[in-house]
């Protein structure tokens, strides 16, 4: 992941100080144990500052609304004690090529500032700390004490501390390209690892920026540097000093100086000086914002589908032992008539036993072939008759109680197979809507007492993701529900008089519901469409070929007490379909 480099945080604040401030804090909410949000209102807009001291995703920008749920830390109930209703008069870097920011709270734009908010975005060290006018800690983000380091402590009611300054030479305008280019090529080595070693402000990003933009290679060694190229690489050097307003103490304090940064997707990562750009980005604050909720996202996807696969792979196993378990004790109470026979014979032919006989042969009633029957040495012919028919009765008593076991024991397995193939659709990460889904089949797991419930509380008021959609040949829309919760949904309350339901027989998949306007017919070509997609979206979608069901929605029912997702059918049609044609059907974007 790209870190949040002074570059960037300079782009950044550069278009906070131009739109937001002075601004109003109005709220103060806690996403998360790494970052919290503030809602600023100014004379044209509100929005919402995301801060965040992730140790890989630190960075402020402006970003999504937090979400409906309560916030229950302790931190933000300080942050919003304290500054709402107040003013947002200042975002000031606390010193040069420092990545420290000290946001300024005061009544109104022009007094005093009564409180400061220090961000400090320095990686795995980063902190965000709340001072008075004093600059004494009030509260911080991430408390540091002697035993944790002996270098610099963040603790509350001590005076506030800057970061250790930087070492390192700070890139300047006025340094010749005679005394630049000795400095950068004193000791030979690649491109990029000289820069950032000889300077610092610079991240391996700009680094590298900085070689493509002047057509150089960044590991290319400095001793093979021609003339030219090195003029070229130390144009651009300056060119990135100018963009920063290094010419400027101000640092990019104006309109115009904000308007220098061109933000925008390179092939790898993001830049915010316009040099690589692939794809470019409105500005600064919704590429951070973007950049930052994909990769983190992606992130918790990778996790939680981790957690989530082991859990359904561990629990599948037990059951599935628990399911061979029950039907060998049940494929053992099939021999219980042999026993009452044996016993039955043992009775008729009392007169063939002997005393210490271990095993005795008796013709059968009906076939007349001898049968052995194996006897108790120290038990007489009734006794070992009686034993036989209380073998018979428990085998008999243990069909009975095992066969509802085994049934609940199979509807649970089914019932996991289809969260594991819905599961199994979800194999990257694609938008937020993937990690929403992932989370309500989490939810659902909790829900039905196969995970426990996490510290937080479980999101409340959220919409549910949406289905995956397509369209048929005949223009027809295709839902495809993402998880159990959708296929509920999509079954029991999308589901229209006119629709066709499709579902995988007797093989775990999600559920697929045609949407038919009255009086319109599906063509033959409709229907294998909605047939591939339901293979695909299954179990069996490395098959070649898998019967799918489809029937009336109203034919479809849930039995009572019937876990998430499970559904019974009847008046059902079977269509053969096609996974591999169903990988290569469009979706269509929502």
């Amino acid at each position: 992941m790209q870190p949040v480099d002074f570059t960037t945080l300079t782009a950044a604040c550069c278009e906070l100080r131009t739109q937001w401030v002075p601004g109003r804090t109005e709220q103060v909410y806690q996403r998360d144990r790494y970052t919290i949000a503030i809602a600023l209102r100014t004379l044209k807009s509100r929005d919402w500052l995301t801060i965040s001291w992730h140790p890989q995703a630190a960075r402020i920008c402006i970003g999504d609304p937090p979400p409906r749920t309560p916030d229950t830390f302790t931190f933000s109930d300080q942050l919003r004690h304290q500054l709402v209703g107040l003013a947002l008069v200042s975002i000031e870097a606390i010193a040069p090529w420092e990545r420290v920011l000290d946001l300024q709270f005061a009544r109104r734009p022009g007094e005093p500032a009564l409180w400061h908010l220090y961000i400090e975005i320095i990686g795995k060290y980063s902190n965000v700390i709340l001072t008075d006018a004093n600059n004494l800690i009030v509260t911080v983000a991430h408390q540091v004490n002697a035993a944790q380091s002996t270098i610099r402590t963040v603790q509350t009611g001590q005076p506030y501390q800057a970061p250790p300054a930087l070492t390192g030479t700070a890139p300047s305008l006025n340094e010749s390209q005679e005394r630049w280019q000795e400095r950068v090529s004193l000791v030979p080595g690649a491109l990029q690892r000289q820069l950032l070693k000889s300077y610092r402000g610079l991240s391996p990003a700009v680094a590298r920026s900085l070689a493509k933009a002047a057509d150089l290679d960044p590991d290319q060694l400095t001793e093979s540097l021609s003339a030219d190229q090195w003029q070229k690489l130390f144009q651009r050097w300056q060119e990135w000093l100018q963009i920063l307003g290094m010419d400027n103490r101000e640092e990019c304090s104006t309109t115009q100086s904000a308007k220098q940064f061109q933000p925008g997707w390179m092939e790898v990562g993001y830049t915010v000086i316009g040099w690589g750009i692939v794809q470019p980005t409105k500005n600064v604050q919704s590429l951070l914002n973007c950049y930052y909720t994909a990769e983190l996202n992606q992130q918790d996807f990778a996790q939680l589908r981790h957690q989530l696969s082991q859990k359904l792979v561990n629990i599948l196993k037990k059951l599935r032992q628990k399911a061979a378990t029950f039907a060998e004790r049940l494929q053992q109470s099939d021999q219980a008539d042999e026993y009452r026979q044996q016993a039955d014979l043992l009775m008729a032919y009392l007169h063939k036993w002997e005393p210490g006989m271990k095993n005795i042969k008796l013709p059968d009633f009906e076939t007349n072939e001898a049968v052995k029957i194996p006897l108790n040495p120290e038990k007489n012919a009734v006794q070992n008759a009686q034993a036989l028919y209380k073998r018979h009765q428990k085998l008999k008593r243990a069909r009975h109680a095992v066969e509802p076991l085994l049934q609940e024991v199979q509807a649970e397995i089914e019932y996991l197979e289809q969260v594991e193939a819905a599961l199994q659709q979800l194999d990257r990460y694609c938008t937020s809507e993937d990690l929403q889904t992932l989370e309500e089949i989490r939810e659902e797991l909790i829900g039905q007492k196969y995970l426990e419930s996490p510290t937080q509380k479980a999101r409340h008021g959220v919409d549910v993701s949406e289905p995956y959609r397509y369209q048929t040949p005949s223009g027809f829309e295709v839902l495809i529900g993402r998880n159990n919760r959708q296929n509920d949904l999509l079954t029991f309350r999308t589901a229209g008089d006119y629709d066709l339901w499709f579902h995988t027989q007797e093989i775990p998949g999600s559920h697929v519901l045609l949407r038919l306007q009255p009086g319109s017919e599906p063509e033959v070509t409709d229907l294998q469409f909605v047939a591939d997609l339901a293979a695909h979206y299954s179990r069996a979608r490395e098959s070649d070929l898998v019967p799918v069901v489809y029937t009336k929605p109203k034919y479809v029912y849930k039995p009572k007490g019937a876990k998430p997702g499970m559904a019974i059918y009847k008046q059902e049609r079977i269509v053969w379909g096609s996974p591999p044609q169903g990988r290569n059907y469009p979706m269509i974007d929502t």
